[in-house]
């Protein structure tokens, strides 16, 4: 499960970011990534690495462009050196992995012209290609100089996380023409990834109806050559703002079932504003949920986990049961707001089936035989 992170024009508090970055840490994120688009862009990165030890990625576009906006007074002046030099520059601060937009080409923009959309292009990262490339009447930089972006991330020895520049923003445009189409450019460039010998990891929707996730998933894998696939989400319907995290954990189990590596986190504040403190903590446990439910599925080793949960609610043992939980605080804290005086929780009582099959019924059950 990764985490994102990061400042924005409009909220650039470095100590905030470093309490989310303790937030995603304490509710189990294994992966954080800094989008910071705001206020001193490398302190903000460098203090985030220096707070963080597990895998960190970022989107070097995007210190590119703000450094463009203020050095230049429109971020679209931004050369194709610009951007490698931001790519080096992250690379020599540690940075982890990188998602990198390669996957816009001219040919991809040219299907999206032929196919338009509801939601148009949502990604910021593809956004400002397709624009860059416009106003330029250029090739993306980073797809036209592919090799000299895989030298400098085989030479710090960084992860390239492909980054899916056309995934949909909306159901309506979900599987469509465009995002097919940059994906096929993706699964290319893992091949010659491969070849270089970096790490490639393969970018995912999105907007997804139920019934097209298991489609995608196995449609990355055809075209990306197996290569791990991170989605967001995906987000199941279009109206869940609020309670997106409950949105894309039902679209990232179902994901994850079908053969998905990693999910992204969406927080509850998804599409309306800047996540907080709290937003991080829901958006990581929604995401873990649904993570192991693909797991108990995927990996039968995964359910050891459960079995010892239900275990402990057979027996009544509460601190197991509150040391189990996937959110141990948030379970703790439910459980003792309203702890009752008797040896069950407060939604049954004395009539508890727990309870009374242990004190009347005296069932000795044996594997295979259980009392409905």
């Amino acid at each position: 499960v990764n985490a994102n992170i990061g400042s924005s024009a409009d909220y650039a508090d470095t100590n905030e970011e470093l309490q989310k970055t303790a937030a995603a840490q304490a509710a189990g994120a294994d992966t954080l990534m800094d989008l910071s688009t705001g206020g001193d862009i490398n302190k903000m990165r460098r203090s985030i690495r220096a707070a963080w030890d597990l895998p960190l990625g970022t989107v070097p576009i995007y210190q590119a462009l703000v450094a463009a906006a203020r050095d230049r007074g429109n971020m679209i002046e931004i050369t194709a050196e610009d951007m490698f030099r931001a790519v080096k520059e992250q690379a020599e601060d540690g940075i982890d992995f990188f998602t990198i937009h390669a996957g816009v080409t001219r040919s991809v923009l040219d299907n999206l012209a032929q196919n338009p959309r509801v939601t148009g292009i949502v990604s910021r990262g593809g956004a400002f290609m397709a624009a860059w490339m416009i106003h330029n009447d250029a090739e993306n930089p980073f797809y036209a100089q592919f090799d000299r972006l895989l030298d400098l991330l085989a030479e710090y020895d960084i992860a390239l996380s492909l980054g899916d520049g056309l995934r949909p923003g909306s159901l309506a445009d979900a599987t469509d023409g465009p995002q097919l189409a940059e994906l096929h450019v993706l699964g290319d460039l893992v091949e010659k990834s491969r070849a270089r010998g970096v790490q490639t990891i393969v970018e995912g929707p999105g907007h997804i109806p139920l019934d097209q996730i298991e489609r995608n998933v196995r449609l990355e894998k055809e075209m990306a050559g197996g290569a791990p696939f991170y989605v967001l989400g995906p987000l199941v319907i279009d109206v869940g703002a609020g309670h997106d995290h409950i949105v894309a954990a039902i679209g990232g189990a179902v994901a994850g079932m079908a053969g998905a590596d990693w999910l992204c986190y969406v927080t509850p504040r998804e599409h309306l504003g800047l996540p907080t403190v709290g937003d991080v903590h829901e958006g990581v446990v929604a995401s873990r949920i649904a993570a192991h439910a693909a797991d108990v599925v995927r990996r039968p080793e995964a359910r050891a986990w459960d079995l010892r949960m239900a275990t402990a609610r057979k027996s009544l043992n509460w601190d197991d049961q509150l040391e189990l939980a996937l959110d141990p605080q948030r379970a703790r804290s439910s459980f003792e707001e309203r702890e009752g005086s008797t040896e069950a929780c407060t939604m049954c009582s004395g009539f508890c089936a727990m309870k009374l099959v242990s004190d009347y019924l005296n069932v000795k059950e044996s594997p295979g035989c259980q009392l409905v």
